[in-house]
């Protein structure tokens, strides 16, 4: 059994503890709970008013199916589109404390990396519990759908979801464990400046499981910068660009590539755009970003694979 499967098998059995816990009798607060960032919570037995202070939970809350308990998301909430209809109380970097109280929430969920903390605290002074979040890989955030299953009453979904997720992560596994080759891969998130992402981060993670080498874990942190002449001398075999990289159409995006068919990459006809939005938010979705990067990485394994 590899390590990502076992990272999932004792995530899920802390979401059945907790949702255990959750669902004992008591009154209008359950039982204190702590939250993904190591915070003591307490959190409403039933909540029934939510706002959401990140994309990646509002997608989260809708996916294990309470999005009817939804009242107000923040900027970018926009998957599923209904998303897209709810209140707004800024952007998950710069809350707007005011719009959150009008909405009168009994809950609030937070994400670690991004909401401010003087913010988070000002809420939890008012009197409305923030539990927060803080994954950092494809575990992680199969903890967080364990966990907001069982804060939100929807346990059985969070499992499927998590069930789903690691029997497509083993499917994976099996096809690239016996590959000889892992191709060497740059990652660009930006236009302009380039930047890329190297150790620690989601897309090492990704790159790695699909069959591939980073090449951005070379410069020994998690979001370097790059000019061409650097990249040349990575000498990528395989390019993947984020399609909202400085906001360029994917013909722009694949055409700064093309410059430099001294690149294997370029060379090779090898320079793919991925959705964004697939694979920079910490969702289940980010399992489908997994399948388009092993599609890319290794095309001989899971079929030959057009920009789409």
């Amino acid at each position: 059994m590899g390590p990502v499967l076992m990272r999932f098998i004792i995530q899920a059995i802390y979401g059945l503890i907790l949702a255990i816990a959750l669902s004992l009798p008591g009154g209008a607060w359950a039982a204190t709970v702590i939250d993904q960032a190591g915070r003591s919570v307490e959190v409403p037995d039933f909540p029934r008013r939510v706002v959401s202070l990140a994309p990646s939970l509002t997608e989260i809350v809708y996916a294990i199916g309470r999005e009817d308990r939804l009242v107000g998301a923040t900027q970018y909430s926009n998957e599923p589109p209904p998303a897209r209809d709810l209140p707004r109380v800024g952007s998950y970097v710069k809350l707007d404390l005011e719009k959150i109280i009008a909405l009168k929430p009994d809950l609030c969920l937070g994400i670690k990396d991004g909401n401010p903390l003087s913010v988070v605290q000002r809420i939890e002074a008012l009197g409305i519990p923030v539990y927060v979040i803080d994954p950092h890989d494809l575990a992680g955030i199969a903890e967080v759908v364990e966990r907001l299953g069982a804060l939100l009453g929807a346990k059985d979904r969070a499992t499927a979801i998590t069930s789903d997720m690691r029997s497509r992560i083993a499917r994976i596994n099996r096809l690239v464990a016996g590959t000889p080759e892992r191709p060497g891969v740059f990652f660009q998130i930006d236009a302009a400046p380039i930047i890329s992402a190297g150790l620690g981060t989601f897309i090492d993670e990704l790159i790695s499981l699909a069959g591939g080498r980073n090449l951005a874990v070379k410069a020994g942190v998690a979001y370097p910068r790059y000019n061409w002449e650097e990249i040349i001398t990575l000498a990528p075999q395989v390019a993947i660009v984020a399609s909202m990289a400085g906001g360029y159409s994917v013909e722009d995006l694949k055409g700064g590539w093309l410059r430099w068919p001294q690149i294997p990459a370029v060379r090779d006809g090898r320079v793919h755009v991925v959705e964004a939005d697939l694979i920079d938010r910490p969702t289940p979705r980010l399992v489908e970003g997994l399948e388009r990067f092993a599609e890319i990485i290794h095309p001989e394994l899971f079929g030959e694979v057009d920009d789409r």
